[in-house]
């Protein structure tokens, strides 16, 4: 019984190659995004803390601190979310050249089970074949 070969086998290793790197691109992008989203969760609980921690002050210094503070929490937001937005556009890129790879890997394995299939098939239709000779050549003797 032959083996069976398939003639874009490299190939298709080297799309699951690429689908494998994809993969891991994509992961790096969204734990950067989730690194982003982390850091705006703690600016908003540091805010949430602040306004507690000085909710009763009547201190002008305390109040003009708290303010600053305040300012400064939403100039980070705002560059955060600046961030996640930046990094929410490389995820879906990231996420589009994964699909693109998934696509091109998925066509080359339904390639190989067909030629498999049609091997089998093949393989089946030999030694039915052989057996068939094999029975008259018996019959014969």
């Amino acid at each position: 019984m032959a083996k069976f070969t398939f003639e874009l086998e490299n190939i298709l290793e080297f799309r699951r190659f690429e689908q494998s790197n994809a993969e891991a691109d994509l992961a790096k992008a969204l734990a950067q995004e989730n690194q982003i989203q982390q850091k705006l969760e703690n600016l908003a609980q540091q805010k949430i803390a602040e306004k507690r921690a000085s909710a009763n002050a009547t201190d002008l210094q305390t109040i003009v601190n708290r303010e600053r503070f305040f300012s400064h929490i939403k100039y980070q937001t705002e560059q955060l979310l600046e961030m996640l937005t930046q990094a929410k556009m490389v995820s879906d890129e990231k996420r589009a050249v994964l699909a693109e790879c998934m696509k091109k890997t998925k066509a080359l394995e339904k390639l190989r089970e067909k030629k498999l299939a049609e091997f089998n098939e093949q393989e089946d239709y030999l030694e039915a074949e052989f057996m068939d000779e094999l029975a008259v050549t018996r019959a014969k003797l």
